[in-house]
């Protein structure tokens, strides 16, 4: 910053003795030595300053970088869901279609055919019959797909 040679620094401290004495030279020569101090200090203290203020700003980008790919990664999830769910759904009304008895079909067919546009409720699924012998009442739906 500054360029001072050695001669310079000679010549500084021969007008510093003549113009202020030996007496209180040493003195002078101590307050200017603590000003020094306290501007160094105060120059790192800043340098300090604007170190931390970059960190926080880099921290800030990089917070602002994570919600952003967390956000994607949720929605990215969401949508994941939402396509496995209508998938589970599909095979739902699939099984259920193939689970009907022909005879529960053709009818089914004829009322089809005749209107479309009417929904028909799902025909109850044929039960297993039970191996001691009793009859279990009989199932509209798949086990487990109730909740769905």
């Amino acid at each position: 910053m500054f360029d001072i040679a050695f001669s310079e620094i000679v010549v500084i401290a021969v007008v510093a003795l003549i113009v202020i004495g030996p007496e209180r030279l040493p003195k002078v020569a101590r307050t200017l030595g603590h000003m020094f101090g306290r501007l160094q200090r105060y120059v790192n203290e800043v340098k300090a300053d604007i170190n931390r203020e970059m960190e926080l700003d880099e921290l800030r980008k990089l917070r602002s970088e994570v919600q952003s790919a967390a956000s994607e990664f949720e929605s990215s999830i969401h949508k994941a869901a939402q396509e496995v769910d209508s998938g589970v759904r599909s095979v739902e009304t699939e099984l259920n279609e193939a689970g009907r008895s022909p005879a529960e079909i053709a009818p089914a067919a004829a009322h089809d055919a005749v209107a479309p546009a009417a929904a028909s409720p799902p025909a109850p699924m044929p039960a297993a019959p039970a191996p001691s012998g009793e009859e279990t009442p009989r199932q509209t739906a798949l086990p487990g797909f109730d909740r769905i």
